[in-house]
């Protein structure tokens, strides 16, 4: 089975054979004929996805075992299978250590810190299972009962441990301390959760207090956006009370809509925790909405848009909202982010402002998608299956020539091969034939150590990724080729003028070539794009300049440079990027003396102030 992907929807208009496409062509499909449950946001309308089970048979047993479902883990349980090893081992940290053991059928994490201090905690929750684990854990004899997030990450790619902080692109951290409280920070995503309670940060409007539950518009352009219309403040502020009620919180009394939101938030922000969940980890209903009216009547169908007596979605730019654009928006709920306090977006934005542009960083796909040329028409699992993990060889395929057969259920014309080739300028049988290979590149930084795909589909020609963003799309394939060349190139082809001092200001001169250009002058999502792209080209000329990302201000652009080392070195290059910068410089230096010729560890930036501690927003 090809995934989802050749086999699945293109819109609403094409119902896909394969197990994943059908699963959600079964669920509403916004036509006339369907009848939708009444609610499906509100704690009492749902009920479990065990309750799937007896009509599902086949997408349940697969959705069990899916790293989705398993988001998050309680370590006792009995089909709970941890990949991190508590044998013992030591992960050393600068001058803390975290040493992962097992003690009477419990796993532990043991800190030492000349800073924070020794402390050890009792792993309660494993967090993630797709490509990295992370721990939640309770401090044992200590007097703070909160469950805490534990500063060890271990990475499946390379098996081994790295400091959980260093998932996203924060500045550098003196030590090892547990950081955010759990129940505030990582659970209204990875597991299943009223989605009315996500809903309140954008019921109360600017200036609600924050909390996790967080609606993707506020990071859409207006013409993108939904809008959450109430019909009637009394049933909303019934509705938060109950809601604060079974949370274990106070209800407010009165009748004011803004300061009752503001209120719940704050109640949900002190009291809600793992008893509150629908269920541990991703249910069915997470994506599905509360489905209690269709476990009773099946002939209620279940409603991607979120709907109750008293709340409608709707377009805020008005028009329709098509099925694809609420399979998408499910998504969303959590592949929106725009991680840590980092400032930079794809497109030359900035993380705050009014349209920021895309995520650099894996989990912000959703949201990107949104962004995109594709979305009302294409869903997200047209290409991943929401009930299983994604094979590896499918999603390789789409990288090809072959998964133009999603494309061109949209684009017919571009199908034959002389359309195909006078619209990409390549051959059409080649790399360069793949539609995904110029409308979504590779240059997001993954969970693990590889780049992944930029789900922003667009074209590599847009002033903006033009002018605005290093390195130029194109160089990701030809990286022989100058800045002048390529974009004289698009202009031929495309008929486009691009801002030759805007591109002379990015890359120093137009006679450079965009990678290496991109290492001297670029932001560090940037750096990470071109370490990774010259590390796998083999460009060992770039050896110097590769190798001085090892000491990047961001530590999670170091480990992208550990790995173009790795490949460009012609020995190992032994740097343990788990010490202070002033040490990693001096094996560099020992390594590879030209990545540091003039420049002493005191030179050095200072690093990028962050936090510590703070995770409440990475994933």
């Amino acid at each position: 089975m090809f995934c989802a992907a050749l086999g699945a929807h293109c819109g609403a208009t094409h119902p896909s054979p394969s197990r994943a496409g059908a699963a959600v062509s079964g669920a509403a499909t916004g036509s006339g004929a369907d009848v939708h449950v009444s609610s499906n946001i509100l704690r009492a309308d749902y009920a479990g996805s065990e309750s799937c089970a007896r009509c599902h048979a086949e997408i349940h047993a697969a959705w069990r075992g899916s790293p989705m479902h398993l988001m998050t883990r309680v370590p006792g349980g009995a089909d709970v299978h941890v990949r991190a090893p508590f044998d013992g081992g030591t992960f050393r940290f600068k001058d803390d250590t975290a040493r992962l053991v097992e003690r009477d059928g419990a796993r532990h994490i043991d800190i030492t810190s000349a800073q924070f201090g020794d402390h050890r905690y009792r792993v309660t929750r494993v967090i993630g299972g797709r490509y990295r684990e992370d721990f939640a854990g309770v401090e044992v004899g200590g007097r703070d009962a909160r469950e805490l997030l534990l500063p060890v990450s271990y990475v499946f790619e390379t098996k081994s441990f790295r400091l959980k902080g260093y998932s996203v692109l924060v500045g550098e951290r003196p030590g090892l301390r547990a950081g955010g409280v759990w129940s505030e920070t990582c659970v209204f995503c990875h597991n299943t959760v009223p989605y009315f309670d996500a809903l309140w940060g954008e019921l109360a409007g600017p200036g609600a207090p924050t909390y996790q539950g967080t609606v993707v518009d506020r990071l859409l352009p207006r013409e993108r956006r939904w809008r959450y219309d109430v019909d009637g403040d009394a049933a909303l502020i019934d509705a938060v009370a109950a809601e604060v009620a079974a949370v274990g919180g106070t209800p407010r009394a009165g009748d004011d809509r803004r300061a009752a939101l503001g209120h719940g938030i704050r109640e949900l922000r002190t009291h809600f925790g793992a008893g509150n969940f629908v269920e541990v980890g991703i249910g069915c209903e997470a994506c599905h909405g509360g489905s209690r009216e269709h476990v009773a009547d099946p002939r209620l169908h279940p409603d991607f848009a979120p709907r109750s007596p008293f709340l409608r979605a709707r377009a805020e730019a008005g028009g329709d909202i098509t099925r694809a654009e609420q399979v998408n928006r499910v998504c969303a709920r959590c592949h929106q982010v725009l991680f840590s306090r980092y400032p930079y977006t794809w497109e030359g934005e900035k993380r705050r402002g009014g349209s920021p542009g895309g995520s650099s960083i894996t989990s912000g796909e959703a949201r990107d998608f949104l962004l995109g040329g594709c979305a009302r028409q294409m869903s997200c699992a047209t290409c991943h299956d929401p009930h299983a993990e994604d094979r590896r060889a499918d999603l390789d395929r789409l990288a090809t020539t072959a998964g133009n057969a999603v494309c061109v259920r949209c684009h017919p014309q571009l199908a034959p091969a002389p359309a195909l080739a006078a619209h990409a300028h390549h051959d059409p049988a080649g790399a360069g034939g793949s539609c995904i290979a110029c409308h979504m590149p590779k240059k997001n930084m993954g969970l693990g150590y590889a780049l992944t795909r930029y789900h922003r589909i667009g074209r590599p020609n847009e002033p903006a990724r033009v002018e605005g963003d290093r390195p130029l799309e194109c160089a990701l394939c030809h990286v022989d080729k100058s800045v002048g060349e390529l974009v004289g190139k698009m202009e031929a082809w495309w008929g486009r003028k691009y801002d030759r001092a805007r591109l002379a200001d990015l890359y120093g001169t137009l006679d450079a070539r965009p990678l290496p250009a991109t290492l001297m002058r670029g932001k560090a999502h940037e750096q990470a794009v071109a370490v990774a792209v010259l590390g796998e080209a083999r460009r060992t000329e770039a050896l110097p300049a590769v190798a001085r990302q090892l000491a990047n201000p961001f530590p999670l652009v170091r480990h992208y440079a550990r790995r173009a080392v790795d490949a460009l070195a012609p020995r190992p290059c032994p740097v343990d990027l788990d010490r202070a910068t002033p040490e990693i410089i001096a094996a560099v230096r020992a390594c590879v003396p030209e990545a540091f010729p003039d420049l002493m560890p005191a030179e050095m930036p200072a690093r990028t102030r962050t936090r510590h501690g703070d995770d409440s927003d990475e994933d």
